[in-house]
């Protein structure tokens, strides 16, 4: 499993949900902000917005919260963010990548860099960490929103590459330049997706063990806490038995 997605997981088992569920909010809306600004603020012409603005839906973002993202960052005074990205190392060599969205560069640039320094990891240079991964468009779906052999089917007609199940996701993957025709398609078969963005697909996984995953996922805590950070994406697994010892 990509280990953003196991990031997500293992949030939900640490029982952070509202603290988690405010963050997302915070990020979804600057999202819908980002791609309204860049790209106008109907959803029709602007294929961005229109996934941000799904995405803000999926997670029950209210309708007025996401129209005023875009009335705002439509308007003359709207917020002017760049979006960056940085790459590093944390605990066992875990490659982990984070994309940021800020109005203040320098802010976001010490914050990213304390996060790593202070749980035992170190930033690198460009392209460093990223030829370790893959950059592939993703949508998700529930589980219980159809049988693994459906949804395989359906991603593929759609122009999918891959789907990958587990108990609680499916979780398709498609080419960057193809995810906006993919989920489209899919929602007319399936509905609106949990999910469907942009992401860092690592090629491969490792496996973290006791002694060095506690300080992994402070690294992850720390990353995911600023403000500036949109997302965290990282090569790494945690065992059942490992996770469960944390949790004690």
């Amino acid at each position: 499993m990509a280990g953003h997605s196991k990031w997500a997981n293992i949030q939900h088992r640490k029982g952070r949900q509202d603290k988690a569920r405010s963050k997302l909010f915070s990020k979804l809306s600057k999202e819908i902000a980002i791609a309204a600004k860049m790209g106008g603020g109907d959803p029709d012409g602007n294929p961005r917005l229109r996934l941000a603005m799904n995405n803000a839906r999926s997670q029950s973002v209210p309708k007025d919260n996401i129209q005023r993202a875009i009335d705002k960052a439509t308007g003359a005074d709207a917020a002017n963010y760049d979006e960056m990205r940085y790459e590093g190392f944390g605990p066992a060599g875990i490659g982990i990548i984070v994309e940021v969205s800020t109005d203040n560069k320098n802010r976001a640039a010490s914050e990213v860099r304390s996060a790593f320094a202070k749980n035992g990891g170190n930033l690198g240079e460009t392209g460093s960490v990223a030829f370790m991964f893959d950059q592939v468009g993703e949508v998700q779906y529930a589980t219980d929103t159809a049988d693994e052999e459906a949804m395989f089917e359906a991603a593929l007609e759609a122009g999918a590459e891959d789907v990958v199940s587990d108990e609680e996701t499916h979780i398709i993957y498609c080419a960057r330049e193809d995810l906006h025709d993919v989920a489209s398609a899919m929602e007319k078969v399936y509905g609106e997706p949990t999910s469907a963005n942009m992401i860092w697909k690592p090629q491969n996984t490792i496996d973290v063990g006791a002694d060095k995953a506690g300080t992994l996922l402070k690294l992850m805590d720390a990353l995911e806490d600023s403000d500036d950070v949109q997302n965290v994406y990282a090569n790494f697994d945690i065992s059942e038995e490992v996770m469960a010892g944390l949790e004690d």
